[in-house]
């Protein structure tokens, strides 16, 4: 086994501190990788403090790493030592079922493996990017392209694939009008790909300001929600809208701004259930759908589609003794726009 240093929290209510874990000796295909950067998602804070279900304790989250590979396995023939690359949020699956064999491993049937907080196929605990290095199978690890620093590279491999993917799916492009819901680390993300694809593109906000933002990041109007009088004006203006906010809303309301088969997608994750009127769908032929992030290839093509296009996310760099401050501030809307962990500190107290 491999000792590595990591910052964990040992409880839901933290708070996090530096601990050893042990990573899994290199198996024939495995990549060892020296982390340099690890971003901070909303995700970290739901399933650490078990609003996702129970945990397993000490818990070390993280899953928008980047880093340089330290070390190949025998059989590695995509990656060598030295190569820039990152790990998302899943660090395996079957590889077997329909989805998989599809290129859709975050559907694998028999569930894929989580980067944190899930049994391996070894039976081991898997432990997140909030650690010095990280060993994976070769076939779950993406290459950053050249040009893109590693530090912005790191909230890609989360909050970039869970917006490009319904954007991609849902057909963003020109002539398309999208919305999306809330300007956080996975909204900014949205409406800078759905620009670069060619949408017309609306944010819709709780308050206008962040539309200062919103408008640089390329949007072409921007709506504050609290305004009743924003769903009266804005009613069937939509062909798509994604809802990346991590809080209950009026899941109803929303709907009632779709064109004629436009649809809603969540990628978002309340903790709460989210209701739905059912006229709210039937009555234009509306849909209300889900997505998670992509695929291992798909998550290639995001990385190179945002280099292309030069879309980075805005990060505020910390070190690790940041960690629960950070946190604290994701959950009061207080971040402009992503955290990401400066992994060199990870050995200051």
């Amino acid at each position: 086994m491999i000792t590595v240093n990591a910052r964990a929290t040992f409880s839901s209510e933290g708070p996090f501190k530096l601990t050893t874990i042990e990573r899994r000796e290199l198996e024939p295909h495995d990549v060892l990788i020296e982390i340099k950067y690890a971003g901070i998602c909303h995700s970290d804070i739901h399933a650490a403090r078990g609003e996702w279900g129970p945990v397993n304790y000490p818990l070390v989250p993280g899953h928008e790493i980047a880093g340089i590979v330290a070390k190949v396995g025998s059989e590695v023939t995509k990656y060598a030592v030295g190569d820039r690359v990152g790990v998302g949020c899943m660090v395996d699956s079957c590889r077997d079922c329909t989805n998989c064999r599809n290129g859709e491993e975050q559907y694998c049937l028999n569930g894929n493996t989580g980067t944190y907080g899930a049994i391996d196929r070894y039976g081991q605990y898997t432990q997140g990017g909030y650690s010095t290095h990280i060993v994976v199978t070769e076939d779950f690890v993406v290459r950053i392209p050249d040009g893109m620093e590693l530090d912005v590279a790191a909230p890609l491999l989360c909050a970039g694939i869970t917006t490009y993917s319904p954007l991609r799916h849902w057909g963003a492009a020109p002539g398309k009008r999208i919305a999306v819901v809330g300007l956080g680390g996975l909204g900014h993300m949205a409406v800078k790909i759905a620009h670069a694809m060619g949408a017309e593109v609306t944010v819709l906000s709780q308050s206008l300001k962040k539309k200062e933002d919103g408008l640089r990041h390329g949007a072409d109007h921007y709506y504050a929600t609290s305004d009743a009088d924003t769903f009266e004006k804005l009613a069937g203006s939509f062909d798509l809208i994604i809802n990346t906010v991590s809080a209950k809303i009026d899941i109803s309301a929303y709907l009632s701004l779709l064109a004629l088969d436009g649809t809603l997608v969540n990628v978002g994750a309340p903790a709460e259930p989210l209701s739905v009127n059912v006229f709210s769908l039937i009555g234009h032929r509306r849909s209300f759908a889900g997505s998670t992030i992509g695929g291992i290839s798909e998550t290639q093509e995001m990385l190179d589609f945002c280099a292309e296009h030069s879309i980075v996310p805005e990060i505020e760099t910390i070190s690790a003794n940041q960690i629960d401050t950070a946190w604290e501030r994701v959950l009061a809307s207080d971040v402009r726009y992503r955290f990401v962990i400066d992994i060199s500190t990870m050995e200051n107290e």
